[in-house]
Order: structure tokens, then C-alpha cells, then sequence
């Protein structure tokens, strides 16, 4: 601690900037009859996804208020699938989520999210909002991209030259190249991300536009339906910019069964790594027992928007107060 941490890491010209940006999120939504609301941050279930960490926090009330274990969300996309389940419609939260472990020059613990559900859209709709919703952010600036959607395999063909969903791991493992991993223990997806990190993002980083990229493998579904064919493919796409992942969306599983299935392969996959296995969250399957219409949902990093309409890579130059000063 030193006598100046006090202080705010951002600008008061950078924290004006993203009260700029709320201002136009909620009223590109208001305009579209999207309703905004809130969410519970503390959960009794936690994120199984094996890739996440979610921070834990103890209450000390009553017991009949419930479990005293609750978990800090990662996303607020459970109780968003909750309410459109009971018919709320369209919809979108702003605010606060957590992941441990997660600090660096580019993360910070906790950070803001963007996430919005379209009822009876697919996941092809709701990339065009995406990028009608980023132009107008990034008109804040002074900035215009065109926009460019392409499929997984279209982007590693391109900039990785190898067919992401036909080549061997020995041939993933090839194609990075002079990029040295010790690949003990890792899987083909494990491949696959790495390529993504040190071979597409950064050929991503100098294209000029706003970059759609869609149809992932099924190996990469997590939330998202699964369409059949040759190969499978996960109806889910990501949004960068600069060669930034601002977000990720999905044509959202409805299937209960499959859910319940997929939560057990993670919580599995924990168990395995000798990860902590949170509860699943059993209000999420009951609600889509009763039904979820068909959606398509996204999750949107406010503060990696912020650092690509600052031009910045270090987080702490968009947080009024990061993670060491909180």
C-alpha cells in the first residue's frame, strides 16, 4: 500500500466515458422495447463450467433464509433464462459479475456485463444487433468499422491454416508454430483455444472491422443448441474488435434433459482436476423443465469495450478503483 492508492487508476475523462456508454446501452434497448432488470449476485449454485472460478461468500442468518454457502455470479444469465421462462420477454441486465483467480493487466475479478436475451431470435439475428450495438459505442470515439462474419472454421483456415473441426491434435499442435507449450494433459480444445490466442487474435487485431465469428465446434457448446451435420456444430458465435473478444452469444439450449446432462459432464470434468464442484442450479433446470422459448442470448464485456474505445490494454486505466485498490 502506498500513500497514492487512493487515488483511481481511470481518468475522470474515461469514467465520463463509460457513464457515456450506459447512457447509450440503455437507450439502444429502451428504443427497442427491451426491458431492463435485476438480478441476485449471490446464488445458492454456482458456475460448473470447468474453465470458470466462482468466489464463494458465507451468510451468517437465519437458516430458514436458505443454504449459507452462496456463490458470487459469474454471468447473470441463469436467473435471466429464469424470468424469460415465466414470460418476461425481451430483456437485458448491466451490471456486476465475479470470477477468482482471474487478475491481470486485461482482468480484474470483478467486472461489468452486458447480457440480453431475444426471444424467438437466432443466434444470426442477434450477431447483427451485436454489431449495431458496438457501431454505436464505438461512435462515442469517433470510430466506424465495417462489419465481417465468418465461420470458426473460415477464421482458422485464414489465419491459422488448418481445418479447426478435420485436423489431427498433432496438426493443431503444428500450426502454432514457434509457440512452445509444455502440452502435458491438454485436450483438442485446449489446442484449439491456444491457436485462437496466439494466432487468430492477433491476426484479428489489424483487420479493420468488426469480426463475427460463428458455428463453433460441438466440443465448445456450453450453453448454446447444437445443430447436426458434418460435422456437428455449436449454433454459438463471439464479437472482436482490435482483436478483443467483446462477446460471446449462443441460440440457447431449451432442452432440460441435455442441460442437466452437460452440467453433469462439467461438474465431472471438476472432479478430475480436483476443482471445488459448485451445486448446479436446479432452479435453472426446473425452469427450463417448464420451458424456455426459443432464444438467443449474449453476454458483452462493458470494461474490454471500454479498453478498445480507450486504446488501452491495461483494465485498470477503465476501473475507477481495480482489484488491489479495492
Amino acid at each position: 500500500m502506498s500513500g497514492d492508492d487512493w487515488r483511481p487508476t481511470a481518468s475522470i475523462e474515461a469514467l465520463r466515458l463509460r457513464a457515456a456508454l450506459y447512457r447509450r446501452i440503455r437507450g439502444f434497448f429502451d428504443a427497442r422495447g427491451v426491458l431492463e432488470v435485476e438480478t441476485p449476485i449471490l446464488s445458492e449454485a454456482g458456475n460448473t463450467d470447468p474453465n470458470i472460478e466462482s468466489l464463494r461468500a458465507r451468510f451468517d442468518g437465519p437458516t430458514s433464509a436458505g443454504a449459507r454457502e452462496r456463490w458470487l455470479r459469474t454471468s447473470p444469465e441463469y436467473p435471466l433464462k429464469r424470468l424469460l421462462a415465466a414470460g418476461i420477454g425481451d430483456c437485458y441486465e448491466l451490471g456486476r459479475v465475479f470470477r477468482n483467480g482471474e487478475s491481470g493487466v486485461r482482468h480484474n475479478p470483478e467486472f461489468t456485463l452486458l447480457e440480453w436475451y431475444r426471444v424467438g431470435w437466432d443466434h444470426h439475428r442477434l450477431m447483427d444487433e451485436v454489431a449495431e450495438l458496438v457501431g454505436e459505442a464505438l461512435a462515442l470515439v469517433g470510430r466506424a468499422l465495417p462489419i465481417r462474419k465468418r465461420t470458426y472454421a473460415e477464421v482458422f483456415l485464414a489465419h491459422a491454416g488448418v481445418d479447426p473441426h478435420r485436423a489431427t491434435d498433432d496438426a493443431l499442435r503444428a500450426a502454432l508454430g514457434d509457440v512452445r507449450i509444455d502440452g502435458t494433459g491438454l485436450a483438442r480444445d485446449d489446442w484449439l483455444d491456444l491457436l485462437l490466442t496466439h494466432r487468430i487474435e492477433p491476426a484479428l487485431a489489424a483487420s479493420g472491422h468488426i469480426e463475427l465469428v460463428h458455428d463453433f465446434p460441438a466440443s465448445q457448446a456450453a450453453l448454446s443448441r447444437i445443430r447436426a451435420g458434418d460435422p456437428p456444430l455449436a449454433e454459438r458465435f463471439e464479437c472482436y474488435v482490435d482483436g478483443v473478444e467483446l462477446a460471446n452469444g449462443y441460440h440457447e439450449l431449451v432442452d432440460a434433459a441435455e442441460q442437466r446432462a452437460r452440467f453433469d459432464a462439467d461438474l465431472a470434468r471438476r472432479r478430475g482436476r480436483g476443482a471445488v464442484p459448485p451445486p448446479a442450479d436446479e432452479r435453472l433446470l426446473a425452469a427450463l423443465g417448464h420451458g424456455l422459448p426459443a432464444c438467443a442470448g449474449v453476454a458483452l464485456g462493458i470494461d474490454r469495450l471500454l479498453m478498445v474505445l480507450q486504446g488501452t490494454v491495461a483494465i485498470a486505466k477503465v476501473l475507477a478503483f481495480p482489484f488491489d485498490r479495492a
